[in-house]
């Protein structure tokens, strides 16, 4: 079992994280608004991702006696998002946020469920951001240690 600071610094983790998945279902929103009906689906897609992880991270937390961090009335826009381009660089920015968050709840997991949780989740958002890296014409699509900052 975890002690209490290690608990803490898992919860504190998971709080982070949730931070950042409430911040990527609000920014679906705004991806979606600027893509035509047509190419939403992707849009639809992470949203609801987003969502259902963020739900789970509340239960979580719940669960666990941490109270859950609550979502902001709204987010601050990295840049104007007035095309499907800058649509498509949104998404990037979003699936790149919550990476960062789940690299540092793995630094901070003591369980193994988090940990599992954390690089499930940490893949599945660098495979959202792959398509939308594409969508936005950036080369490459992939990056070698998602999550992690550039050096």
């Amino acid at each position: 079992m975890a002690d209490d600071e290690t608990a803490g610094g898992e919860d504190a983790g998971l709080r982070d994280a949730l931070a950042a998945e409430h911040a990527a279902v609000w920014g679906y929103g705004v991806v979606g608004a600027a893509l035509p009906p047509d190419a939403r689906a992707a849009a639809e897609e992470g949203e609801l991702a987003h969502r259902d992880v963020r739900d789970r991270l509340a239960a979580l937390l719940d669960e666990r006696g941490a109270d859950p961090v609550p979502a902001e009335a709204g987010y601050t826009l990295p840049f104007p998002v007035l095309s499907a381009v800058d649509a498509a660089a949104l998404g990037v920015v979003l699936e790149e946020g919550v990476s960062a968050s789940w690299v540092a709840l793995l630094d901070a997991a003591e369980q193994a469920s988090v940990r599992q949780l954390a690089v499930t989740e940490l893949q599945a958002a660098e495979g959202r951001a792959v398509g939308w890296r594409a969508a936005a014409g950036r080369s490459p699509v992939t990056t070698a240690l998602p999550g992690l900052p550039d050096s």
